[in-house]
């Protein structure tokens, strides 16, 4: 485990708008190319919760978010990417199933090595996660599953224990279909929530590394997990919201240099305050 590098380092995060510190971060790449404002509210389809089970049967598989922020300019990283990449890749933890993010933070930048997949609103939707925890400061690998516990990344039979527990917990169902390269969101199974929740779209790149030539990192090849490529808060779910809502189509804009068959969109449920994610869903842009 690293923690924050000296002040220096991070000094800038500490001008970060406090809506981006509180409500959420957006990335200066917009997903939202083509969708007009309007079309980002949510609707309620309907008043009453679901019948069904959240979460589906006691036998299905629950999403389980894991966050882990990461970075190629820190030494203790590259173990916690491994267990990223393996917890998405073998799904080994019985009733879930692991919605895996990695999210590169930006400051270890000036430490010797520029990591090329670093974002200041990585490190600020960081920020926002130890102030909701009550955390006096940040350190990488830190895994956060389900908005709700965090712990070293690395500590692999931990992020597992800590998975499973979370797959115990009712979620929301969480539906992302794609058109082209037009996403839709429908979630139904939403508990009612004293609090109001945003949904995020994610899209993550799987397969990624980098030969990295400076740094605490110099000279090895890292591999990763599922990077974030660009996180977007994409509609708001006011409190008391429950049922199934749908959310408007968002054009994603897959930018040159990614590879579209190791893409994925991630859409996923998240109280604002307390920051606990409630449902996730996943689905290929191949």
């Amino acid at each position: 485990m690293r923690l924050l590098p000296p002040p220096k380092a991070h000094r800038n995060l500490e001008t970060t708008p406090l809506i981006a510190r509180t409500a959420g971060m957006r990335l200066s790449s917009a997903l939202l190319t083509a969708l007009p404002l309007a079309a980002l509210v949510v609707v309620a389809l309907a008043s009453t919760r679901s019948s069904a089970a959240p979460g589906g049967s006691p036998g299905d598989r629950r999403t389980v978010v894991v966050e882990l922020f990461s970075s190629e300019g820190c030494s203790s990283c590259p173990p916690a990417d491994a267990v990223l990449a393996r917890l998405a890749r073998d799904q080994p933890v019985a009733g879930a199933e692991v919605v895996a993010l990695e999210m590169h933070v930006d400051y270890w930048n000036q430490l010797g090595w520029a990591d090329p997949f670093s974002s200041a609103a990585f490190s600020a939707r960081q920020r926002a996660y130890a102030d909701a925890f009550g955390k006096r400061g940040v350190y990488t690998p830190q895994a956060v599953v389900d908005g709700a516990s965090e712990l070293v990344g690395s500590n692999e039979p931990a992020v597992r224990a800590a998975v499973a527990s979370a797959a115990r917990e009712a979620k929301a169902t969480v539906l992302v279909t794609r058109s082209g390269d037009r996403v839709a969101v429908a979630i139904s199974d939403l508990a009612e929530a004293t609090e109001p929740a945003d949904v995020w779209l994610a899209i993550t790149e799987d397969g990624l590394s980098t030969a990295v030539p400076r740094g605490e990192n110099a000279g090895a090849t890292l591999a990763h997990g599922p990077v974030v490529r660009s996180l977007d808060r994409v509609a708001e779910i006011p409190a008391g919201t429950h049922g199934v809502v749908k959310v408007g189509e968002v054009e994603v804009a897959v930018k040159p240099g990614w590879r579209r068959d190791a893409l994925r969109a991630v859409a996923f449920v998240q109280e604002r305050r307390s920051m606990r994610i409630t449902g996730a869903g996943t689905t290929s842009l191949r």
